[in-house]
């Protein structure tokens, strides 16, 4: 039951409400069928009150039934409901509901109390799953748009600990295979150059400077022995791979990110798990030899010819075409490798998976999906989150090079001209798969323009306040009804979506969500703070009325609260003070 006292997750009470309702009209058969489609939520204008629900268009669906009838039979049932002031029924269905003002005060009340546990719902109630993020080719350090995907992974990471999910970080290292046979031959010319000789790096090598230290080092190590040495790739190889996974660790920390897992494409080879997978695929009947039609984009007149190969059943599962796993030379797909790279983390016991790929990938999504069904009978679950392309302005004119390299701008560039907190709340105020414009201007701008500015100055406002405020009434004395104005009411009702705003981007996978939010909080609290600067009545403290103070300081606690919440989501430090 919901009452006046409940505000602290007030739209997941109201949901359990209206299921109780459901429950108790139309059975618990209907309650159960009405979960997932179900949206109990605020509403997105102010006159549909202050919780809107769609159970009636639900039930009606299920019921065969008019939704308007059904909404009629749940207003009468929900206004009885403690804490609810009124409840009206709007076309086709929507049920909307208004709440009491002790809702509110209370709602001041119950954040303080709750203190930092306040939005911590427990949705994964220690749930495993595994977020595999960056997976960058480990043949150059971290260029800025694995950077994105980075963050994003990070985020989410700390978003679903934070919500009760047993969370592990993975990084797939793709050491085998041809790009790493280029790493090798590359830094070798390069080894030879630090040595005296003159190179050239052909076509299809690769020429970054950044392979140059890589080569220094060798030769610092071995001298000239690797010239005649006959294990001189397998040496190359080992020393430049942790070489470059060092500098990408060292641009993540520079990032904030970690990772608890790097999974290594050799070691899966080296243990014989593709060829695990394909026999345990070979059992279920998913595997066959058969002949693929021509590719789409192939033209007519390009040489391809038809061949029998070993197929898997992709189809069955939702895909667009079977796939194959071997190429004609015998050797297997990259999607050979893919399917038991999944393979292994199912036997990890992870089935719940989330991936993050750059938008280039996207062909990648269905394939995968068909893949993890497929090896698991359908028990495991894996979301493919594409990243889309960052622009970089300075000044909205394109940067497309790195100062310090001359080659491609990095993670450690970005970070050195922005610093941490700014890149990463930038690479977060857009939806993964959206395209993204980074001004650095705009960036390091302390104005409006700049969002984590409008953030940090909000909060840094509001220690301000609560460091500056006389002695205040202990919480259980104070009077909340002293905040009744409608910018005060406004700015608690926001705050008040904090779990909902949580659980969604959780559910979601969408943790941009929670940068929106943040904006939002800040500019009701910059709004609350104008009209005290233009009315001395709408001050937080006012002098010589300490009960009114304290009602307005308990306020700019909650505000101070959730801000820093949702910063430390994003591995952010919520500033006291603006620098």
């Amino acid at each position: 039951m919901v009452s006046a006292g409940s505000a602290i997750n007030l739209f997941g009470n109201f949901r359990r409400v209206v299921i109780q309702k459901i429950g108790e009209l139309w059975g618990a058969e209907v309650a159960d069928s009405s979960l997932q489609k179900l949206i109990v939520a605020p509403p997105t204008e102010d006159r549909h009150g202050d919780v809107y629900t769609n159970a009636a268009l639900v039930v009606g669906k299920l019921k065969k039934k008019n939704p308007m009838e059904i909404a009629e039979h749940l207003r009468q049932a929900l206004e009885g409901v403690e804490g609810v002031e009124s409840v009206d029924v709007v076309p086709p269905g929507f049920v909307n509901l208004k709440c009491k003002s002790e809702v509110w005060y209370s709602a001041i009340r119950d954040i303080n109390n709750a203190g930092k546990d306040y939005g911590a719902i427990n949705l994964g109630r220690g749930q495993k799953v595994n977020v595999e993020f960056v997976s960058a080719n480990p043949h150059r350090s971290l260029h800025i748009g694995h950077a994105r995907g980075a963050v994003f992974g990070d985020v989410l990471s700390n978003l679903l600990a934070w919500v009760g999910y047993d969370v592990t970080r993975e990084y797939y290292v793709n050491d085998a295979g041809g790009q790493i046979n280029t790493l090798v031959e590359s830094v070798y010319l390069r080894y030879k150059e630090a040595l005296g000789e003159k190179v050239t790096i052909g076509e299809g090598l690769y020429p970054g400077e950044y392979l140059k230290p890589i080569a220094e080092a060798l030769v610092k190590r071995h001298g000239d022995k690797l010239l005649s040495s006959e294990d001189r790739a397998s040496v190359i190889r080992e020393f430049a791979l942790k070489s470059i996974l060092d500098l990408i660790r060292e641009d993540m920390a520079l990032l904030g990110v970690k990772h608890d897992v790097f999974t290594y494409e050799a070691d899966l080879q080296r243990n014989r798990t593709i060829e695990k997978c394909v026999e345990f695929l070979q059992r279920k009947g998913m595997l066959y030899y058969g002949t693929l039609e021509r590719p789409r984009g192939v033209e007519e007149d390009v040489a391809w010819q038809a061949r029998e190969q070993l197929l898997f059943r992709s189809t069955d599962f939702g895909d667009d075409s079977d796939r194959a796993l071997q190429k004609e030379d015998g050797s297997w797909t990259y999607f050979a490798g893919d399917i038991a790279y999944h393979f292994d983390k199912i036997s990890r016991g992870f089935n719940d998976m989330i991936l993050g790929l750059g938008f280039d990938h996207k062909g990648y999504v269905s394939r995968l999906t068909a893949a993890v069904h497929a090896l698991s009978d359908g028990k495991a679950t894996i979301d493919v989150k594409l990243h889309n392309m960052v622009n970089f302005l300075e000044n909205g004119v394109p940067v497309k090079m790195s100062k310090r390299r001359g080659e491609f701008l990095t993670a450690r560039d970005v970070v050195e001209e922005v610093g941490k907190d700014i890149a990463r709340f930038i690479m977060m105020t857009r939806k993964n798969d959206v395209v993204l414009d980074f001004d650095f201007a705009k960036a390091k701008e302390q104005s409006k323009d700049s969002q984590i500015f409008y953030i940090q100055y909000a909060h840094a406002r509001a220690c301000s306040l609560i460091r500056n405020a006389p002695d205040l009434l202990p919480i259980e004395d104070v009077d909340f009804s002293r905040v009744s104005s409608a910018p005060e009411i406004a700015l608690i009702k926001l705050l008040v979506r904090w779990p909902s705003v949580v659980e969604s981007s959780a559910v979601s996978h969408e943790p941009h969500r929670i940068a929106f939010y943040l904006l939002e909080v800040a500019e009701a609290f910059h709004v609350l703070w104008g009209h005290g600067s233009r009315s001395v009545d709408m001050r937080f403290i006012v002098e010589g009325d300490v009960a009114t103070t304290s009602a307005r300081i308990y306020l700019v606690k909650v505000v101070a609260l959730v801000i820093s919440l949702g910063l430390s989501i994003f591995s952010i430090t919520p500033m006291e003070e603006m620098r």
